[in-house]
């Protein structure tokens, strides 16, 4: 599941096979863990310079993650309305 961070510095210190809690911010400042446990399934670091510099432009960084299809599809709808970050685990 592709999942955009807010914060594309967040994603330089993933690799693959990293596991991640995926925390979600609303706009009011509340924040909820969607997911413990993911595993990072692509090496965000393995990005060209010009593949990371577009999707930093897009608003965040995006990460690969591994996780149950109900899972992302719960992630899906969070990206759309709240800012998503991680935790490493």
């Amino acid at each position: 599941m592709p999942v955009r961070l807010g914060d594309p510095e967040t994603v330089r210190l993933l690799r693959r096979g990293d596991r991640v809690d995926v925390i979600a911010a609303d706009r009011e400042g509340e924040a909820r863990v969607l997911v413990s446990g993911a595993r990072v399934w692509r090496d965000p670091g393995g990005a060209s310079g010009s593949d990371a510099a577009g999707a930093e432009e897009a608003g965040g960084a995006l990460v690969v993650l591994s996780v149950p299809r109900r899972t992302a599809v719960r992630l899906a709808g969070a990206g759309t309305r709240s800012e998503l970050a991680v935790t490493l685990g």
